[in-house]
């Protein structure tokens, strides 16, 4: 059971990255599939998630408007888009799920990797110029 993330780099600001991530397995085991971040010397941080049961998503305010999520089960990979990015977007990325029943909504997603037992590897972002 493992979650393989893929797509950061380096980006200007109000430039756009896709991030990809990798399930071993069909994605749609998952109860919530999730994003969060940690920037150098700060905490988790909770970016989005969402649910395979109800479809719901969920998105932290700071990313509103500017991150989707969406997931291809043919490939079993679920998506972040990140668009317009911010020099403060920058933090290494990590997907993960939980196989547990779960809904995911705005109340977990500040602290979703709480919530959320299989973790990534992550990948570096870094917004730039």
């Amino acid at each position: 059971l493992q979650l393989v993330e893929s797509g950061g780099g380096l980006v200007q600001p109000g430039g756009s990255l896709r991030l990809s991530c990798a399930a071993s397995r069909s994605t749609l085991d998952y109860y919530v599939i999730g994003w969060f971040r940690q920037a150098p010397g700060k905490e988790r941080e909770g970016v989005s998630c969402m649910s395979n049961n109800s479809g719901s998503t969920n998105f932290a305010d700071s990313v509103k408007g500017r991150f989707t999520i969406s997931e291809d089960n043919a490939q079993n990979t679920v998506y972040l888009q990140m668009n317009s990015l911010k020099p403060e977007d920058t933090a290494v990325y990590y997907c993960a799920a939980t196989q547990y029943p779960m809904d995911c909504s705005g109340d977990v997603i500040p602290d979703i990797h709480r919530y959320l037992e299989v973790w990534g590897q992550g990948t570096l972002v870094t917004v730039s110029s």
